[in-house]
C-alpha cells in the first residue's frame, strides 16, 4: 500500500500518521516530547528529545501498519518555537525556546519603546510580543560561544536538518512568516528586520514553498534512505489546508495546549484589532494569506483545573462543567499572559465574582467556558477587520471532539462549527501538500472533494450578554494589574 508519512510535531506530543492515496489515515503513532519551565514565564524543550519523539512516533506508526510503502514524508510542526545548532557538527547550541515562552518580554518592550512596533507589524503582520521568534533568536545568539558555525531555525528547519543528516537548511514560507524576520510582501528575509532584532539573516534557512523538495531522508529508522520530504508547513496552516478551507472567509479553530483561529483571505490585508496577518501556505511561488489569532492557553487549563478539584481526568471536569447552572464566576487563563486579540504580557490568571454560593460545577464551567470566550473575541476582531462574512468554520484538535465544548463555542460566536471526526487535520494537510508534489492529487479542488467525516453543530440560544459581561469583567481585572514591590 502506497502512503505518505506525515509528521505532526506538537508542543506536548509528536505524532505520525500514514495517509493513503485516497486521503485516508491508515496508521497512527505518537510519543511525548517533554517540556520544562526553568523560571516563571520560561518554557523550553530539549531539541534532541524533540527529534527522538518524532522517531518514536514514526516507529509506532510503521509497526502498526507494516504493509505500508512510504512514498514521501511531510511535516507539520509547532510554530514560533526556535532553536540553534552547529552547522558543522549538528550539535544543539541551546534549548528549543517555546512559542509559549515569555523570557524576552522586556526585550519586546524595549523595541516598542524605541519605536519599532509599527514598522515590524507592517513588514511581518505580527505584533512585538515574546511569542514570536525575533527576540528569541537574539536571546539564543547571546548565549552561544564565539567561533561556532551557527544555524538558526524554527522547529521545521531543525527537523529537516535531522531527517536529512544535516544536508539541508530550509523551511517553508508559512513558518518563515511566523519568524518576525520575514517580509510578507517581498516573501524574503529582511535585512531591516535583522538589524532591528540583532539577527544575522544569513544564519536563517532557505525559504521554500510549502509543497516542494525539502531533501531526502537519511538514517531515519524504518524509512528507506533517500525517501523524499515533499511538504513542510506550520501546524495551524496545515490544519486550514487539511480542512479544504480554500475559499475566502473559510476558517478553522485548532484546539490544543493553546489555540489558533485562522480565516483565509482573498489578498494581503494589513493586521489590526489584535489579530495577525500571515502566509497560510505558498504554492508555485504564490502565497495565500490568512488572518490568525493566537490564544496562548486553551486546553492546557483543563487538566490543571481537574487537579485543583480532585477530579480523575479532563473528561470528569467537562462532565462536571456541563452540569453547572449559569451565573457562575469568570475565569481568565492568563498563565503566561494573553495573546490575541489582547497581547498583554502582564495579564494574570484569575477567577472573579466568586461567592459562598459558587459551586464546584460552576468553577469547572468557568474554566471550560474560557476556551469559548477567547475564540469569540478573536472571531469578533476578525469580523470587524475583514468586513466580509465568516464562511465554513472547522474545528480540530483533541478538545474539538467534545460536543459540549464545541456547542459552547458555537453558541458564543453565533455561527455553526464543523466538527471533524479525525482530529489529525494538521497531519492530513501536510500529507495533502506532499500529494500535490507527487501528483497524487492534481489541484486544490480535488483535495477539497476528498471524503471527510464531519458533523455540523448549530448555535443554540443563550443569554450571550450576561455571559459576556461576566467574561469581560474578569478580563478587565486580569489586565488591570498594578506593579508591586515583588514585580520590580
Amino acid at each position: 500500500m502506497r502512503a505518505i508519512l506525515a509528521i505532526d510535531q506538537g508542543t506536548t506530543n509528536s505524532k505520525a500518521v500514514l495517509v493513503s492515496e485516497k486521503g485516508e489515515i491508515v496508521g497512527r503513532g505518537s510519543a511525548p516530547v517533554g517540556i520544562t519551565y526553568p523560571k516563571p514565564g520560561w518554557v523550553e524543550q530539549d531539541p534532541r528529545r524533540l527529534y527522538a519523539s518524532v522517531c518514536e512516533a514514526i516507529d509506532a506508526c510503521l509497526k502498526a501498519t507494516p504493509d505500508a510503502a512510504v512514498e514521501a514524508v511531510a511535516i507539520s510542526n509547532q510554530r514560533e518555537s526556535v532553536t540553534a545548532w552547529d552547522a558543522e557538527t549538528g550539535e544543539a547550541l541551546g534549548p528549543v525556546v517555546s512559542w509559549q515562552c515569555r523570557r524576552t518580554a522586556q526585550d519586546c518592550e524595549r523595541l516598542i519603546a524605541e519605536g519599532h512596533l509599527d514598522r515590524v507589524q507592517a513588514l511581518t503582520g505580527l505584533p512585538l510580543d515574546p511569542m514570536f521568534p525575533g527576540s528569541k533568536f537574539r536571546w539564543l545568539l547571546d548565549r552561544i560561544p564565539a567561533g561556532r558555525s551557527v544555524r538558526l531555525g524554527t522547529v521545521d528547519s531543525w527537523l529537516v536538518h535531522c531527517l536529512t543528516g544535516g544536508r539541508r537548511h530550509v523551511c517553508d514560507a508559512s513558518n518563515a512568516a511566523r519568524s518576525q524576520l520575514f517580509d510578507l510582501q517581498e516573501q524574503s528575509w529582511s535585512e531591516e528586520l535583522g538589524e532591528i532584532f540583532g539577527v544575522d539573516i544569513a544564519l536563517l534557512p532557505e525559504v521554500l514553498d510549502s509543497s516542494a523538495d525539502f531533501g531526502r531522508t537519511q538514517g531515519l529508522p524504518g524509512v528507506p534512505d533517500g525517501t523524499p520530504i515533499m511538504a513542510v508547513i506550520g501546524d495551524s496552516h496545515a490544519a486550514l489546508f487539511g480542512h479544504g478551507a480554500f475559499k475566502p472567509g473559510d476558517g478553522k479553530v485548532t484546539f490544543g495546549t493553546g489555540s489558533s483561529v485562522m480565516t483565509t483571505l482573498p489578498r494581503f490585508i494589513p493586521p489590526r484589532n489584535g489579530v495577525t496577518t500571515t502566509v497560510a501556505w505558498r504554492l508555485n511561488g504564490k502565497p495565500t494569506f490568512a488572518f490568525e489569532g493566537n490564544i496562548l492557553v486553551c486546553a492546557a487549563s483543563l487538566p490543571w483545573m481537574a487537579g485543583i478539584l480532585g477530579l480523575s481526568d479532563v473528561a470528569a471536569l467537562v462532565e462536571l462543567a456541563a452540569s453547572a447552572e449559569l451565573g457562575g464566576p469568570g475565569f481568565v487563563p492568563a498563565f503566561v499572559g494573553l495573546g490575541a486579540p489582547y497581547w498583554n504580557s502582564d495579564a494574570r490568571a484569575l477567577f472573579s465574582q466568586i461567592n459562598f454560593n459558587t459551586t464546584r460545577a460552576q468553577m469547572a464551567r468557568s474554566v471550560t467556558d474560557s476556551i469559548a470566550f477567547q475564540v469569540h473575541d478573536v472571531i469578533a476582531a476578525m469580523r470587524v477587520q475583514s468586513g466580509g462574512e465568516l464562511g465554513a468554520l472547522y474545528v480540530d484538535g483533541g478538545p474539538s471532539q467534545n460536543r459540549f465544548l464545541m456547542q459552547c463555542v458555537s453558541n458564543l460566536i453565533e455561527h455553526p462549527v464543523i466538527q471533524c471526526e479525525a482530529p489529525e487535520a494538521s497531519a492530513l494537510g501536510a500529507a495533502y501538500l506532499a500529494g500535490l508534489s507527487l501528483g497524487l492529487w492534481s489541484d486544490l479542488q480535488v483535495i477539497a472533494e476528498l471524503p471527510r467525516s464531519s458533523h455540523i453543530i448549530d448555535p443554540e440560544p443563550v443569554d450571550r450578554a450576561v455571559l459576556l459581561n461576566t467574561w469581560n469583567d474578569a478580563l478587565a481585572r486580569s489586565t488591570a494589574r498594578e506593579t508591586t514591590a515583588n514585580d520590580e
